[in-house]
Formats: C-alpha cells, sequence, structure tokens
C-alpha cells in the first residue's frame, strides 16, 4: 500500500483557502490534520474534531518531545500539528490536508521534507479586497491592513511547490486534486511498483 501524502494549504486571509480545504475534505479521500491549542473550547467545538485542547504544561512538554510538525504562539494562546495522528494516517494510506499559515508551512517542511506545500492566490488584490468587504467582519482599514500583509505573503511563494489561483471555486480545487494526483505519480519511492513487476 502507498503511504500517504501530506498537503500543506496556505495563503492570504480571503484567498479561499479554508473553502478549498473543505471541499477537498468533502470528496472522502483526504484526512484533515486536527490542531491541538491551549485556548479554551468555543461554543459548538467538539474536542478531537475541532481542536485537541490540552493544558500549557501539555502543549510544553509535546514540544519538548518534539510531538509537532509546527506550533506558534497566536494572540496569547498556543496552536500546533500534532506529529502523531498525521504519521498514523499517513501510514494508513490516507493523504492528510493541513491549512496553515505561512510560518507554520515553513517549519513542516523543516520537520516533514515530503510535505507539498500548496499556496492559495486571490485572482487579484482588489478581487480579495471584494471579498473581505463581503464578509462584512472588517473595518475598510482593516481590509487595507489585509490587502498589504496579503502583498507580503505572496512574495513568499518561492518557499512553495505549487501555487493555484482561486478564480472559480471549482477550476482551484481541480486543480489541487491535479497536484495531488501527479504527486503520486512521482518515481520517488517505487521499490513497490518495482517488486511488482519482478514477481510477475
Amino acid at each position: 500500500m502507498q503511504q500517504g501524502k501530506l498537503f500543506v494549504i496556505s495563503g492570504p486571509s480571503g484567498a479561499g483557502k479554508g473553502t478549498i480545504c473543505r471541499e477537498l475534505i468533502e470528496t472522502g479521500d483526504f484526512a484533515l490534520s486536527v490542531s491541538m491549542t491551549t485556548r479554551a473550547p468555543r461554543s459548538g467545538e467538539t474536542e478531537g474534531v475541532s481542536y485537541f485542547f490540552v493544558t500549557e504544561d501539555e502543549f510544553v512538554r509535546c514540544i519538548e518531545e518534539g510531538g509537532f510538525l509546527e506550533h506558534a504562539q497566536i494572540y496569547g494562546n498556543r496552536y500546533g500539528t500534532p506529529k502523531a495522528p498525521v504519521l498514523r494516517e499517513l501510514e494508513a494510506g490516507r493523504d492528510v490536508i493541513l491549512e496553515i499559515e505561512m510560518d507554520g508551512a515553513s517549519q513542516v517542511k523543516k520537520n516533514w521534507p515530503q510535505a507539498v506545500l500548496i499556496f492559495i492566490l486571490p485572482p487579484s488584490l482588489k478581487v480579495l479586497k471584494e471579498r473581505l468587504r463581503g464578509r462584512g467582519t472588517e473595518t475598510e482599514e482593516q481590509i487595507e491592513l489585509r490587502s498589504s500583509r496579503c502583498l507580503k505573503e505572496i512574495r513568499l511563494i518561492s518557499g512553495y511547490d505549487y501555487y493555484v489561483i482561486n478564480d472559480e471555486l471549482d477550476a482551484a480545487v481541480s486543480d489541487v486534486l491535479s497536484i495531488v494526483r501527479s504527486e503520486h505519480l512521482r518515481t520517488e519511492g517505487c521499490e513497490e511498483l518495482i517488486r511488482k513487476y519482478e514477481e510477475e
């Protein structure tokens, strides 16, 4: 059985990476990585589904034991991707989707070089601003700040393996699935495939 692959999805806020990840999970062909956090559960969140909720001491112990693919501190709370559940899925032959920010993506690549990094882009900064305005959750000043940050993030794209422009959702999902299919047809680690022919 071929081992699964870890696909890391990043992109600026408003690029649609979360929506693309949800579409991929709905195909049933992917496992979604569940993050660990020290923050308290919010209404409607479920342990082991939304997050793994742990204490500060438990989180620090996991860092010391090398138990994260990546971790960060955001607004006073810690967040991280536990390594063990991801490796279990990969060893079972399932592909894993991990939706994280750029700093986390570079940590994952360092800790798991086989990870495939995909950067989701908006069609333009103008479209990005329109999407953020459509959410109705941010002021015009916040939208301008996000747009400026987006440009800085786009400049990090060379650290990724692939990019997908999310102009039309179905096409963007199809592009990501094409990347997944291509990665499974790479010739690295094809000893098992060779043995199959040798045994005929």
